[in-house]
């Protein structure tokens, strides 16, 4: 008992520290905005001390997120309507995107003891669902963002993902081959810091340590399933347009604007927010099977 305390303590004296100069760094790169790095800063806190493997999901989003927001710079400012040098985040955006996986770290952090364990649902069902569902959770975020991010720089004309009509680069719901393969290894990227990780800290059997690695095609099934959510949202239920004389795919209605597709029913944050709620209870259940 006095060895799991101290390993709870350390790993909390790890989060303040560590989670102090990533958001630091952040706000200096311009990745978050103050009031994103106050909140990035208490939900990366709470990842890591929960658990180092909750910790490396988060930074493994972030920083591989970061890098895919900075490629292609002067494309995405001439393409895009709310550009944003860095693509700097503030406290709703760095919520929207973990916000459920906070309070589901939490929960498994209470039942396990705040102690490592491998995915396996003989031993438990509902910390083997909630894990999966934070897997899921930053699978969808990180996939989400790469196929956004990688897919508007794709040479290919995106098309509508519910009519398959070409579309402008932009367009929410506006889809590529491109895109949907980045969203694929953006969330294999995830697993592959989830099993890593496992392989370092986490105490179970041989046979259970090596079945963590289906982590990562689920991971990646998550990755592309949230983005293909991601876009039958954006596409019906938020607005697209474009504007005559910004000459851009704007997200909202107005004189000079030209509707292309959806209603003006969610915005931007509510459609992340809504793909990652499904793809993190699509990916919970899953892995009740899988393992």
């Amino acid at each position: 008992m006095a060895a799991e305390v101290t390993g709870v303590l350390i790993r909390s004296v790890v989060a303040v520290i560590l989670s102090s100069l990533i958001t630091l760094r952040a706000v200096r790169r311009k990745s978050l905005d103050r009031s994103g790095a106050a909140a990035g800063f208490v939900v990366l806190a709470i990842h890591i001390a929960a658990g180092y493997r909750f910790g490396a999901l988060i930074l493994a989003f972030f920083f591989t997120s970061s890098q895919a927001t900075r490629l292609g710079t002067e494309v995405k400012r001439r393409l895009e309507d709310d550009f944003k040098e860095g693509g700097q985040r503030n406290w709703v955006q760095v919520l929207a995107n973990s916000t459920i996986a906070t309070f589901l770290v939490l929960i498994v952090g209470t039942l396990t003891h705040w102690q490592a364990s491998c995915l396996d649902a003989r031993e438990s069902r509902t910390v083997t669902g909630l894990v999966g569902g934070i897997i899921g959770h930053y699978a969808c975020c990180n996939g989400d963002t790469w196929s956004s991010e990688l897919g508007i720089l794709s040479n290919a004309q995106p098309r509508l993902i519910t009519t398959f009509k070409k579309v402008q680069r932009g367009t929410n719901g506006g889809v590529t081959l491109q895109g949907l393969f980045a969203a694929a290894v953006g969330g294999g990227i995830i697993g592959l810091a989830y099993v890593v990780t496992g392989f370092l800290t986490a105490r179970c059997s041989s046979e259970a340590l090596l079945r963590q690695l289906l982590v990562i095609p689920v991971a990646t099934a998550a990755g592309l399933s949230g983005s293909v959510i991601d876009s039958l949202l954006g596409a019906t239920l938020q607005f697209s347009g474009f504007c005559s004389i910004r000459q851009k795919v704007v997200g909202r209605p107005g004189p000079s604007v030209k509707r292309i597709s959806g209603m003006s029913i969610l915005d931007n944050d509510a459609v992340n927010f809504v793909s990652v709620l499904l793809t993190t209870f699509l990916t919970s259940v899953a892995c009740l099977y899988v393992f």
